[in-house]
């Protein structure tokens, strides 16, 4: 693995200044002040403004840490290792288009470096609760606008790190107390996150389970025909909502390989999510090989194993970050 100084050390000037370059700030009309149109996030039909940018809110996934609240609300949630110890314990990136019109979030915890760079691509407001130095030179680098701690403290028996969620309406009310716009301020995050459209995947694989190698979280995705949805299942359970005893599931999965680099001893880590890989998206029962290719700034874009950008269909997505050390082991059934 390479080291966390070398990592760093790569991260040039040049990066730097134009992440720091003023950048266009979308002024939303009373149009789309009044209502939204489409998701961009997914593809469907959404009450929220539609230069309204999202959130993308950091969740616990440790097992104590269940139940989850407005996971059944999120439009794209990412699953990835968290830390190299505690057998590889994953943490959600769950991001929102119509954020004021959830409950309750959480319960909300720390971030790392990945989650910068990830949040970035949505131009998003992080909401996250601290996490290691290693997030600093990323928040600078992206000037990423987060909101860290401070959220409202619900007792549930369990530790203080345990009980910090985001209410409804708090999200806004600290985006306007920071000064930060809740409209795009980058016009490239305002079109389609994916290239929508119809894929049966003509000629994909049937497949009506996958499984990821995440020790800790024991994930598995699980095919419904007669919903055309995946269920979301960890430890042999299914992951409910807290909030309205929804069962979470998704229209679409892209799993994705990337490599992990260990920062320090302590666990710490960062995914090389910029560059390229390969992965697999599943929707309708079916499997395909594809790759992705990322650069500092821009969007992950995903493509057909031919080079075409791939359709994914409209609905709601999981991607789940494999490191490629266990790739291997992912396993369809």
């Amino acid at each position: 693995m390479i080291s966390g100084k070398k990592f760093f050390k790569s991260l040039s000037s040049a990066f730097l200044a134009a992440a720091m370059a003023a950048s266009l700030v979308l002024a939303p009309s009373l149009s789309t002040q009044a209502a939204g149109t489409i998701n961009e996030l997914t593809g469907l039909p959404t009450t929220a403004p539609a230069l309204q940018r999202p959130i993308a809110v950091m969740v616990d996934n440790d097992a104590y840490a269940a139940p989850h609240y407005g996971l059944a609300e999120a439009d794209i949630i990412y699953e990835m290792v968290n830390s190299t110890k505690n057998n590889r314990v994953t943490r959600l990136m769950a991001i929102y288009k119509d954020y004021n019109n959830v409950v309750r979030l959480g319960n909300i915890r720390s971030a790392r470096p990945t989650n910068i760079i990830l949040a970035n691509e949505y131009n998003a407001i992080l909401v996250h609760d601290g996490g290691p130095v290693y997030i600093n030179p990323f928040i600078q680098m992206y000037q990423l606008p987060h909101l860290s701690a401070g959220f409202s403290r619900i007792p549930n028996g369990k530790p203080s790190w345990y009980t910090e969620y985001c209410l409804a309406g708090e999200a806004a009310r600290r985006i306007a107390a920071a000064g930060y716009s809740p409209y795009y301020t980058d016009a490239t995050c305002a079109q389609s996150r994916f290239k929508f459209g119809v894929n049966n995947l003509p000629g994909g694989t049937p497949v009506t389970t996958v499984s990821l190698p995440f020790p800790h979280n024991q994930t598995k995705l699980i095919y419904n025909a007669s919903t055309g949805t995946y269920a979301w299942n960890e430890s042999g359970t299914a992951v409910v909502d807290a909030e309205d005893l929804q069962a979470v599931t998704f229209k679409n999965l892209i799993i994705q390989c990337a490599p992990m680099v260990s920062l320090d001893n302590n666990g710490y880590m960062i995914y090389g999510v910029i560059g390229q890989g390969v992965g697999f998206y599943l929707t309708n029962g079916k499997a395909v090989a594809i790759t992705w290719f990322k650069d500092v700034f821009g969007h992950t874009q995903f493509y057909n194993i031919d080079g075409t950008p791939l359709t994914v269909n409209p609905g709601k997505t999981y991607i789940g970050i494999v490191p490629d050390d266990s790739w291997a082991l992912v396993t369809f059934g």
